[in-house]
């Protein structure tokens, strides 16, 4: 398989004769670890002026909402301008004038919260009605791109953590997602995605034989991508999700929670395709820093049939129903938002929160089972909604 930077016959006529933006990471790798970086500033028959960087910072060093501010890059003599400061998360027309391409090389988890490609849809959304052409180099979805999950976003949650009405776990690839944002949006932008070759939707990051880079500090593995979209919830409560250990995601809990009973209590429920295992940490930062936390490691035993969303949600309701005195939704601002709550930006919607907060039980019939089916026959529907925009087979 290989992904867009490792095609330059297709990607060097879109900048030739061009002043370039990079917007990238370190994650944008070729197989031999070259970065997309090292690819640019070799500048050919272009001229690199700009490096981009989103969340986490062009170098990814940056944890989790820590604002990345602008300067002078010690390495490469270029400078570098942060799309990740609030009240600034598009690039401002000023940075437009000194650019005639913007390449956009980033790895991608498949979850809607994951930020990247809200950065993008920024760019596409500041370069639209110009003549700045923006070049994707394409890259996998790490989830692959036919099983979908969660609530489509409703307008009212639009936000950094949720851009477009796409569902939680939403089966795109980057370049794939620009070209449904620019049709559905109506975007006047000249945009050109260099595609992967080799690389089919039933495809997960094993599949690709690729080596995993950390597309940001607390996505150390695949597999905690793989979690991710049922997992990241946890921002939104004062559960700890694992930030400040080494695995970040693949475990949770709190001082006040007891691992063998939670562990127990979810494995009881039967969900598919993975196991929990009671455990504990103690996290060098992040919640409850320096405090030992009892919690539970999440083991898939099936990626094809583990719903990353639905258990994300369950463990969340189990939580609140064990331990009511202890358990609070996040009530801070997040992702530089102060009037909604974290875990219904997260969700993009309130209903979720409403039915957990209403549910007497976790049987078959409740109605948080219920609004989780009526989820996957939204997923249906967006399945049939992105089939145009598809640029790989299954």
């Amino acid at each position: 398989m290989f992904v867009g930077l490792e095609r330059p016959d297709l990607w060097r006529p879109l900048i030739r004769g061009r002043r370039v933006a990079l917007l990238s990471h370190p994650a944008a790798v070729d197989r031999q670890g070259r970065t997309a970086l090292e690819y640019l500033r070799a500048e050919d028959d272009w001229r690199l002026v700009a490096l981009w960087g989103a969340e986490h910072g062009f170098w990814g060093v940056f944890q989790d909402m820590e604002t990345v501010g602008d300067g002078l890059d010690p390495w490469v003599g270029r400078p570098v301008y942060s799309l990740y400061q609030s009240g600034r998360l598009r690039p401002p027309e000023a940075w437009l004038r000194d650019v005639d391409a913007v390449v956009f090389d980033m790895q991608d988890v498949g979850s809607r919260y994951y930020t990247f490609l809200s950065t993008l849809a920024y760019v596409l959304d500041a370069v639209a009605g110009t003549d700045r052409r923006v070049v994707v180099l394409d890259r996998p979805n790490p989830l692959g791109g036919v099983a979908v999950e969660g609530p489509l976003l409703e307008p009212t949650y639009r936000s950094f953590v949720g851009i477009h009405a796409v569902p939680v776990r939403h089966g795109l690839t980057a370049g794939e997602f620009a070209r449904l944002y620019v049709a559905e949006r109506g975007l006047p932008v000249d945009l050109h995605v260099v595609r992967l070759r080799g690389w089919r939707r039933r495809m997960t990051w094993p599949d690709t034989g690729r080596r995993w880079v950390n597309p940001s500090p607390n996505m150390p593995q695949w597999t905690t991508a793989l979690v991710y979209p049922g997992m990241c919830l946890l921002e939104g409560t004062n559960v700890s999700e694992g930030r400040g250990t080494t695995r970040p995601f693949e475990q949770f809990g709190a001082p006040w929670v007891h691992p063998l009973e939670l562990a127990s209590a979810l494995n009881d429920l039967g969900l598919p395709g993975v196991r929990f295992q009671p455990t504990a940490f103690r996290p060098q930062f992040h919640k409850y820093a320096g405090q030992v936390c009892g919690g539970v490691w999440i083991h898939v035993t099936d990626v094809r049939r583990f719903r990353p969303f639905r258990t994300g949600v369950t463990v969340v309701a189990m939580l609140r129903r064990m331990y009511p005195q202890a358990f609070r939704w996040r009530t801070e601002a997040y992702e530089f938002v102060t009037d909604r709550l974290a875990f219904d930006l997260l969700c993009g919607t309130s209903t979720v929160r409403e039915a957990i907060e209403a549910l007497p039980d976790l049987s078959p019939g409740s109605p948080l089972e219920r609004l989780l089916r009526k989820y996957d026959r939204q997923a249906r529907r967006w399945q049939a909604r992105i089939r145009p925009f598809w640029m790989y087979r299954p």
